[in-house]
């Protein structure tokens, strides 16, 4: 194994915790958290070298992580959607977990919870700290909104 190789497979071990994470918000199953970790790996080690050192790698480590999870999840979305399904003609799915939140705002809540300071957030997720600030005012309403329905 070459230096390279090395250094980025101890980076990933450090950090897989932010792999996993990723993961968990973006799917239902085991074997699907399986397939998202790889492809994140993958494309952790294809993008390994725009890894400048200007950020902290968890956040880059973040930034590539939700890109290819969004990513994956609006691909695999949209082909879904060419697929004729007779419940979803009928409006009888009430079982999708993402009607509350979309895809940014989950990552967004993710990198909130994980106490990340509204710089790192934004540079994670490629915004300016003031729209991360609105956008997870907005989250936070919404989220408030939904609590408020589900009570009465």
């Amino acid at each position: 194994m070459n230096n390279k190789a090395k250094i980025f497979t101890e980076l990933v071990e450090k950090n897989q915790g932010i792999i996993h994470k990723v993961c968990r918000i973006y799917t239902d199953d085991k074997d699907s958290h399986d397939d998202l970790f790889q492809e994140i790996v993958l494309q952790l080690w294809r993008s390994y070298d725009s890894f400048k050192g200007d950020s902290k790698f968890s956040t880059w480590m973040y930034r590539v992580s939700l890109n290819t999870a969004i990513t994956l999840i609006r691909k695999k979305t949209k082909s879904s959607e060419t697929d004729f399904n007779e419940a979803q003609f009928l409006n009888l799915t009430s079982d999708d977990k993402d009607e509350f939140l979309n895809d940014v705002e989950r990552a967004l809540v993710l990198l909130f919870l994980e106490d990340l300071p509204y710089k790192d957030i934004a540079e994670t997720l490629g915004i300016s700290e003031v729209n991360a600030r609105v956008k997870m005012n907005r989250v936070k309403i919404k989220l408030k909104e939904i609590m408020f329905k589900m009570e009465q």
